[in-house]
């Protein structure tokens, strides 16, 4: 047996969990058979991990997830909201819970070294090819999920009710929720009675969970920002109006906006990514353009910052006698993700019981963005755990010298899967049976 997977058998076999008294019965009995799927699982992983594909082009991953889900006895359906797959499996009367797991990765070229390193290219909106690779730890999420999935399914007689397995495309985009709920996901199949799903962090030892009720994930909007002025000659600038120097001053007040406009306990960010404007030393450009993102917690802060935008850019441009109004465009927007509280308690409750209270974090909200946001919004208890998969001496040895594991999305991020795998499985499952009455 390979290495890896001689670890990933001894990680899932769980011989902790029969003799700790507090583990809820049905959890510890679910989770016995997974040694027995163990070699399937690190299989899965590493054939995620070496060919991933980027949003919206979900099409060979979307089908392997289907694959799983129909061998298990859900009725699947694909290509939901574009790559979509809806798995339901229907126990008897109950509670409908849904496990959502995402399939998409990024367009960064792996520089893990690991053997099992991704070499996978995909397209780029210009049909060009470009590396891809699973930065974000989709691949890990689809494994747990699978794994969850199989034990639950081999389990149904614990437990009754519907459960609604939904692998969702186009995470990275922010896209792949909106148009599987505008296709019907909450209607054309059985409505949702809590909504789970995890997220990877480097900054949590494998075999740890972290949770947060409340506001988890910031929303995050980008704002693009076209600036008009009238060019000419870098000679004679009083016969311009410099577009340039509304931009710059406009980038400048954008500022106050976080820093004097909101109080200092509202946490929110206004950055601006981009400024691009002219092409020559001699030359004054007629048009400046801006990109900026702005990231909040809540929504009356978030669309404080985005009228604040509108206001600032506005008013710098008629200070400077512009000869028409900035444009000012939101172009991609995901809401907050707010942990439902009752929900993330109960999750707590469960994952403390399974894997341990020392191994249950509060972990504080996080500033970046995901889509999971508009499950929630649907007036559906969700909640999304933090589940970590660092070496644990690394991130010890990283902690003590003041510094950070390579973080998400970087092309050195490196998860410690056999034994994160072990605990999304379980933190997944005992989700599930804590939300699922026992029959």
């Amino acid at each position: 047996m390979h290495p890896a997977a001689a670890a990933l058998v001894a990680g899932l076999a769980f011989p902790a969990l029969a003799a700790a008294s507090s583990t809820e019965p049905r959890v510890a009995s679910a989770l016995g058979p997974l040694s027995e799927a163990a070699p399937g699982l690190e299989e899965l992983y590493l054939d995620l991990h070496r060919t991933p594909e980027l949003s919206l082009q979900e099409t060979v991953t979307a089908g392997k997830m289907a694959a799983r889900l129909r061998a298990l006895g859900f009725e699947v359906t694909e290509r939901v909201g574009g790559e979509g797959v809806v798995g339901v499996l229907k126990n008897g009367d109950g509670p409908v819970v849904m496990l959502r797991t995402d399939l998409d990765a990024l367009p960064v070229e792996e520089k893990t070294g690991l053997p099992h390193a991704s070499r996978a290219l995909g397209k780029d909106e210009h049909g060009q090819p470009i590396p891809v690779m699973h930065a974000c730890g989709h691949d890990l999420h689809m494994t747990a999920w699978t794994g969850a999935a199989t034990l639950l399914a081999r389990a149904r007689g614990s437990w009754r009710g519907t459960l609604v397995l939904v692998g969702q495309p186009a995470e990275e985009k922010g896209a792949g929720a909106e148009t599987m709920l505008r296709d019907g996901l909450f209607t054309r199949f059985p409505r949702p009675s809590f909504v789970v799903a995890l997220h990877v962090t480097p900054d949590l030892p494998a075999g740890q969970v972290g949770v947060t009720p409340g506001p988890a994930f910031a929303s995050v909007d980008s704002v693009d920002v076209t600036i008009y002025g009238k060019g000419g000659h870098g000679a004679m600038p009083h016969r311009t109006v410099d577009p340039i120097l509304i931009g710059a001053r406009t980038v400048v007040t954008l500022q106050a906006l976080v820093s004097r406009e909101k109080s200092p306990f509202e946490p929110a960010v206004v950055s601006v990514g981009s400024f691009q404007a002219g092409a020559k030393h001699n030359v004054i450009p007629p048009e400046a353009h801006l990109k900026i993102t702005v990231r909040a917690y809540r929504e009356e802060v978030r669309q404080a910052l985005l009228d604040g935008i509108r206001r600032v850019a506005a008013a710098e441009a008629l200070a400077a006698s512009a000869p028409v109004p900035p444009k000012v465009t939101v172009v991609e927007s995901t809401p907050g993700v707010v942990n439902d509280g009752p929900l993330t308690g109960r999750l707590k409750g469960a994952f403390s019981a399974a894997l341990g209270s020392p191994n249950v974090i509060d972990f504080p909200p996080a500033s970046v963005s995901e889509d999971f946001a508009f499950y929630g919004r649907e007036g559906v208890p969700a909640s999304m755990f933090w589940l970590g998969v660092a070496p644990p001496a690394a991130l010890a040895e990283a902690k003590a010298a003041g510094k950070a594991l390579a973080p998400l999305h970087s092309a050195e991020f490196a998860p410690d899967y056999a034994p994160s795998i072990r605990a999304g499985v379980t933190a997944l499952v005992a989700a599930a049976l804590e939300l699922l009455p026992a029959r």
